[in-house]
């Protein structure tokens, strides 16, 4: 997986826009289906919800809980974190690409990592 490959990102997944499927994923990196529906629900056009859920109880990605720090579904990115590591998630038409970095790893770099695959997807229409 090309994200992997970047230096910025040690795991990664790309599940469906719908968050009921997996198209991608990194072997250690095991989204459960709760996961992905609630990754899914924080890009829902008006789902305060979701994104009120995340910012105050966290969201679980790979068995791991992650606290919000930005979720913007008019932006389609969110940016999760716990202690030195974190998740860059970030939605296109058809997709849900969510990245992890470790603790030797920026948050910016990988949050551009995941935005830029984001926007390559967008190009073809994904």
């Amino acid at each position: 997986m090309g994200l992997v490959g970047s230096g910025h990102i040690d795991e990664a997944a790309i599940i469906s826009a719908a968050g009921d499927s997996v198209w991608a994923s990194s072997s250690s990196f095991v989204l459960k289906p709760e996961e992905m529906k609630a990754a899914a629900a924080i890009f829902e056009a008006g789902n305060q919800a979701a994104i009120d859920k995340a910012y105050g109880e966290g969201l679980h990605i790979a068995g791991e809980k992650y606290v919000a720090t930005i979720v913007s579904a008019d932006d389609n990115i969110a940016m999760i974190r716990k202690g030195k590591t974190g998740v860059a998630i970030a939605k296109t038409k058809q997709a849900i690409i969510v990245g992890h970095y470790g603790e030797n790893a920026q948050a910016s770099n990988a949050r551009a990592t995941v935005e830029a695959l984001a926007d390559y997807l967008r190009g073809l229409g994904y």
